[in-house]
């Protein structure tokens, strides 16, 4: 196989399966680690993939731009709704407590919690605290900080202080980003060091997402797949990455 033979079969790969290692394409393609990370320089220049740790990545999954809740709320809407009626069979039973992060697939868990068990519900959302201020049933603690504007989160020592002493029943968080090899990850570290404190206050940790994320890589990792024990996805999600996840030990649930 000529080179640039190789190089577009390459480029194939990592459209279909969201993030390519080395050593794997070495391997399938018969040649050493050097010629395919030659491969992937030479695809990077021409702004077909990404370089990353390890592999590559189609262009466009790993990013630092950080888009403004309000814009995600009108993003993916049918898919969390359906994600967040899916997470309520993983909520704890009457008595018990969860955490929620904030963004906008917990934000349409918030709208749904159901009000007939008495659920003690932690967040750091200014608008999930808003939204459950008064709902009958629950009781609701926030966790206070310095609020982001783009995320309307609140962030820094207070919050992350504040989990360290908390122990509850299910914690459900989002993420901008998953791929087997990288964990979950988020574009700030303010924000993923209070999501780091969530996934430690929880006894189960869910993960919501849509299906866009799957696949994807952000800036700073918040958990492993090890730190996970459920995803909950949309059926729009790219199977191959549904999949890559079960491989990697992750119960995924597909709304």
């Amino acid at each position: 196989m000529y080179a640039e033979e190789r190089q577009q079969a390459i480029a194939t790969l990592v459209v279909e399966r969201g993030r390519i290692a080395v050593t794997a394409v070495a391997e399938q393609f018969g040649v050493t680690t050097e010629t395919v990370r030659r491969d992937l320089a030479v695809l990077d220049r021409a702004g077909v993939l990404r370089r990353v740790h390890g592999g590559a990545v189609p262009v466009g999954a790993l990013t630092l731009m950080e888009t403004a809740l309000v814009e995600r709320n009108a993003t993916h809407a049918e898919a969390k709704r359906k994600i967040a009626a899916a997470a309520l069979d993983l909520l704890p039973g009457p008595g018990g407590s969860l955490l929620l992060d904030g963004g906008s697939s917990t934000a349409a868990l918030a709208e749904v919690l159901p009000t007939d068990r008495n659920l003690f519900v932690a967040t750091n959302s200014v608008p999930i605290a808003g939204r459950l201020a008064t709902v009958p049933g629950l009781t609701l603690h926030v966790l206070g900080g310095r609020v982001r504007g783009l995320t309307q989160c609140a962030v820094g020592e207070t919050p992350v202080r504040a989990l360290a002493e908390l122990r509850v029943d299910v914690a459900f968080l989002g993420a901008n980003g998953i791929t087997p090899e990288h964990g979950f990850t988020t574009p700030d570290e303010a924000e993923a060091s209070v999501k780091r404190a969530m996934v430690r206050a929880g006894q189960r940790v869910v993960v919501l997402v849509d299906g866009s994320k799957l696949g994807r890589e952000q800036l700073v990792r918040f958990a492993t797949l090890d730190d996970v024990d459920v995803v909950v996805t949309d059926s729009g999600a790219d199977r191959t990455a549904v999949e890559r996840l079960e491989d990697a030990g992750v119960e995924v649930v597909v709304a």
